[in-house]
């Protein structure tokens, strides 16, 4: 089993930024990639964005390429998400996901931390 804890969600104004982070533990030699999703109210939920610990392409959502970042501190394995420029648009539950690509055998979440952007 992993264990995925975010933190840094809150409200923050349109034009603002928070950074988001997700702390792995546990069977951490299962998994090799992480990522970020999030589910607004009513809405599935979608990725963001997701990377290869070991390295390789990380691809965006369109609907914030350019205006957020992933990063990884594989020492602490931990991801960031580090997000500009935030649009009401923007406002939903973001979720922590690991996994083992590209077969998925092992499919992990953190209970989500919610950002709220005001206009």
């Amino acid at each position: 089993q992993v264990q995925l804890v975010e933190s840094g969600g809150g409200l923050v104004q349109t034009g603002g930024s928070l950074r988001l982070s997700c702390a792995a533990s546990g069977s951490i030699s299962s998994i090799n990639a992480m990522g970020w999703y999030r589910q607004a109210p009513g809405k599935q939920r979608r990725e963001l964005v997701a990377v290869v610990t070991s390295g390789g392409s990380v691809n965006y959502a369109d609907s914030v390429m350019g205006r957020f970042a992933i990063s990884r501190d594989n020492a602490k394995n931990t991801i960031y998400l580090k997000m500009n420029s935030l649009k009401p648009d923007d406002t939903a539950v973001y979720y922590c996901n690991a996994h083992d690509f590209p077969t998925w055998k092992y499919n992990y979440w953190g209970q989500g931390t919610q950002v709220t952007v005001s206009s």
